[in-house]
């Protein structure tokens, strides 16, 4: 894989405005609602890094999740990082999507109609009992 020059790296970049130019690697950090959170999205970053072959330095700070790609074999940032930069940012969006909808109010349940009370014979009781001095 070749290594990008500083041109094709920025224009690279403008495609994902998140990610920045850190030395010789590009680095983007993820915030998310909770601590498990973050620890989900570092599970399937996990394993799209594992099927890319391409392993991101990772840092977690409780609900923060900083990722730092380069591409050690060329010394540089190649267009590998930048695929596995998709991919994150895409499981990112899909785990914090997944969250919110979760979390949305669900539809309130109809309510039922009144049921009127009923004697000790079952038969509806017509109105309030009268009691003792009513009329």
């Amino acid at each position: 894989m070749t290594k990008l020059t500083d041109g094709q790296i920025e224009a690279a970049l403008h495609a994902r405005p998140e990610w920045a130019h850190v030395g010789e690697a590009i680095q983007r950090t993820y915030q998310f609602r909770d601590f498990v959170q973050a620890m989900k999205f570092v599970d399937q970053v996990a394993l799209a890094a594992e099927q890319a072959q391409h392993h991101p330095d990772i840092l977690i700070r409780y609900n923060k999740v900083t990722l730092t790609l380069a591409t050690h074999d060329a010394g540089g940032i190649t267009e590998k990082d930048f695929a596995l930069a998709a991919r994150a940012d895409e499981l990112a969006g899909k785990l914090v999507a997944r969250a919110a909808k979760a979390s949305m109010p669900k539809a309130p349940i109809a309510a039922k109609p009144a049921q009127r009370a009923k004697g000790a014979s079952g038969a509806p009781i017509a109105g309030r009992p009268k009691g003792p001095g009513t009329v």
